[in-house]
C-alpha cells in the first residue's frame, strides 16, 4: 500500500490538483488528509467537494474549525481573520457541518493522523523543534504519526532522545518512532513555494517528501479577484 499524505490544502485548487495528479502518477493507492482543507485561498467549496468525494480519512484543522463556526475572531491575525470571514460565506451549511464533525486525531492502517499535536490536538500548538515534538511522543501509540499545521516539512524521531531535521526520503527504522510534518499543499512556509505532500510506501517502508510546481499566478489572481488580503496572494510566490 502506498499512501499519499496531504495537509493544509487551504483552498488552493491549483496546488491540490497538481498534487493529486502526481500522487496518481506515483501510483498511490490510498489518500489521507491532515486538515485545513479551507482557509486563506480562493477555492474552499471546490477543494471541499474534491476531498468529500474522495471519501478519505481526514482530521480537523484549525481553519476547518474556525470556518465552520460563527465564533468571534478576537486576537486573530487580521489577514487570517479576513480569510475566515470570507470563507464562511463561500461554503454551504452541509460543508460546515462536515467540517464540524471531523475528529482531531485518527488512526489509519498502522499510523496516526493529527493536524497539530497529539498532547493537546484541539489547542493548535505549533511543532517547530525537538522540545515541542517531545510532548507528542508519549501520546503516540503507533510507530509513525503524520502532522501539519506549521506548513514546514520536518521529521522528528525518537529512540533514546528526540532528534529532528529536514528530509527528502528515508526508510523507517522499526526500532524508532516518527512524528513527521508533511508540509503544505496550498501555502508552503519553508521558503520553497512548491506544493508539498508525502508518499508513505508501507510495503517498502519508505517516506518520501514530494515538491511540485503549480500555477501560482492563477491562484494569486483568484485571491485578488475575491478581495482577499494582498499578503495572502504575495506569500505564495515566496513560500513564506
Amino acid at each position: 500500500m502506498k499512501y499519499a499524505i496531504i495537509a493544509d490544502i487551504h483552498a488552493n485548487l491549483e496546488a491540490f490538483q497538481v498534487v493529486l495528479e502526481d500522487a496518481k502518477n506515483q501510483k498511490a493507492t490510498h489518500y489521507v488528509c491532515l486538515g485545513d482543507v479551507v482557509g486563506y485561498n480562493a477555492n474552499p467549496a471546490e477543494c471541499l467537494k474534491m476531498v468529500r468525494e474522495m471519501d478519505i480519512p481526514c482530521v480537523k484543522g484549525n481553519h476547518d474549525e474556525y470556518c465552520s463556526s460563527d465564533d468571534p475572531l478576537e486576537g486573530f491575525n487580521p489577514n487570517a481573520a479576513a480569510a475566515v470571514k470570507w470563507t464562511r460565506q463561500q461554503i454551504s451549511e452541509d460543508d460546515r457541518q462536515w467540517l464540524r464533525d471531523l475528529k482531531y486525531t485518527k488512526m489509519v492502517a498502522n499510523f496516526t493522523l493529527v493536524h497539530a499535536t497529539l498532547d493537546a490536538p484541539q489547542r493548535w500548538g505549533y511543532v517547530f523543534d525537538k522540545l515541542a515534538a517531545a510532548a507528542s511522543f508519549p501520546y503516540q501509540n503507533t510507530q509513525v504519526c503524520f502532522f501539519g499545521h506549521t506548513h514546514v516539512p520536518v521529521a522528528f524521531l525518537r529512540d533514546t532522545v528526540v532528534r529532528g531535521g529536514i528530509y527528502s526520503k528515508f526508510k523507517v527504522d522499526p526500532s524508532k518512532k516518527y512524528f513527521i510534518n508533511v508540509g503544505a499543499v496550498g501555502q508552503p512556509r519553508d521558503n520553497n513555494p512548491k506544493a508539498a505532500y508525502v508518499l508513505y510506501d508501507m510495503d517498502a517502508g519508505t517516506i518520501e517528501l514530494r515538491r511540485l510546481e503549480y500555477d501560482i499566478a492563477a491562484a494569486q489572481k483568484k485571491i485578488r479577484a475575491a478581495g482577499l488580503p494582498e499578503r495572502i496572494a504575495e506569500r505564495l510566490a515566496y513560500g513564506k
